[in-house]
């Protein structure tokens, strides 16, 4: 069972992940609010799949990841379930709408970048976990580990005050190439899963 839910964790994020790439190219908000959270769904499931394969001496490193991401799910949900309930449907003042609207890069764009930094920190720990026992292993134990270094832009940005309203093209072009390299992630990490040996998972 531990396998099943791995592998429908990775393959729920691998097509999250390329339908919010999608949607953001196609300027498609709500496809990409959407997207973003069943990203969030696959991603814990995912992250728990690695906890469950992991081996007693990495098991610190495994609780870290699983509760890294854990708050990673907990922050974007909030803000994207915000932005296709409160932001699309009530007729919000300007005031509410500079905190809670996306676009406008306030305090949700902001608790967005925290909950990807704090990913990015999950990713590093799922990384210290992993196995290597195929060259598929380590490409996977490599690109988790190095997405670990998406924690400081995603952390700083914010504070630094660096986007303003007008530069949503720069956000987009980010985004785009976080899904090119989070995709190759998801379907290494089902390939992980779908492995027979019983040590593994």
């Amino acid at each position: 069972m531990n396998a099943v839910v791995a592998k429908t964790g990775s393959v729920i994020t691998a097509v999250a992940v390329a339908a919010f790439g999608v949607c953001m190219l196609a300027g498609f908000s709500f496809g990409s609010y959407m997207a973003g959270m069943f990203i969030a769904f696959g991603f814990v499931m995912m992250i728990a799949g690695f906890h469950a394969a992991s081996a007693k001496e990495h098991r610190a490193s495994a609780n870290a990841a699983l509760a890294f991401a854990a708050v990673y799910a907990v922050l974007v949900l909030l803000v994207y379930y915000a932005q296709v309930t409160a932001v699309r449907l009530d007729p919000l003042g300007e005031e509410a709408l500079g905190i809670l609207d996306f676009k406008r890069f306030g305090l949700f764009f902001s608790y967005d970048q925290l909950g990807y930094a704090v990913m990015s920190l999950a990713t590093f720990f799922a990384g210290l976990t992993v196995r290597v026992r195929s060259g598929a292993d380590q490409w996977l134990k490599w690109l988790l580990i190095v997405h670990g270094v998406f924690f400081v832009g995603s952390f700083l940005v914010p504070m630094l005050g660096v986007f303003r309203p007008g530069m949503e093209w720069v956000g987009t072009l980010i985004l785009e190439v976080w899904c090119l390299y989070f995709l190759p992630v998801c379907v290494l990490s089902y390939l992980h899963f779908a492995r027979k040996d019983e040590s593994v998972i």
